[in-house]
């Protein structure tokens, strides 16, 4: 299968040419691009495109390749689970992906080419590790702070702005006893409070 032509010019492409071939050879670089679009979970909270995404990366050369270590850190913004409001919070995320060598004989080589985590051209692209790592660190269900009170279950009230926000609440599976009980008393305080017969 054809390798898909790197673009040089490509925000997330690396030129490794300097690196070199020699095992123990390592580079450091830090560089900052913009968030692609659909870097997120369902609407739910995301990266937003075109924001900033800083990257620490150590380029480490090794006999299959090229193998990269990196740390991504960008701004996220969602909607609170629990209050429904919008906020925004940082995340980092750490994440590490060998890139092959085209002319490599290794099984490493082989899945790498699937992936499409080959050094093409003395060239890498660090997109699709950076997403992955990205997403996969999103929070499922994101909150604005870790103390978030939320809504009251009840009215849908903001119990933040409310902390004492209360409702009167009878289990309903007490209801037909409450009711029993209710009427019970109702009759003996009418009993009691009737005329009596005696003169």
């Amino acid at each position: 299968m054809p390798l898909n032509v790197l673009d040089p010019r490509a925000p997330f492409v690396l030129d490794v040419r300097e690196l070199g071939r020699r095992p123990g050879s390592m580079q450091h670089k830090t560089l900052v691009v913009h968030a692609p679009a659909d870097l997120g979970i369902g609407g739910v909270v995301e990266v937003p495109e075109g924001s900033d995404i800083g990257l620490t990366i150590r380029l480490e050369s090794v006999m299959e390749g090229v193998l990269v270590s990196g740390e991504a850190r960008a701004l996220i913004s969602g909607e609170c689970a629990r209050c429904l409001d919008p906020f925004d919070d940082q995340l980092a995320v750490e994440w590490q992906e060998l890139y092959a060598y085209p002319e490599g004989e290794t099984d490493t080589e082989s899945e790498a080419d699937e992936d499409g985590l080959s050094v093409q051209d003395d060239m890498i692209d660090l997109e699709q590790p950076v997403r992955d790592a990205l997403v996969l660190a999103l929070p499922l269900a994101p909150t604005c702070r870790d103390d978030c009170p939320g809504l009251c279950s009840q009215c849908g009230a903001r119990l933040e702005d409310d902390p004492s926000h209360r409702h009167e609440y009878t289990d309903p599976r007490w209801a037909a006893l409450a009711e029993l009980l209710t009427n019970e008393t109702n009759e003996s305080g009418s009993s009691g409070a009737g005329p009596t017969e005696e003169m």
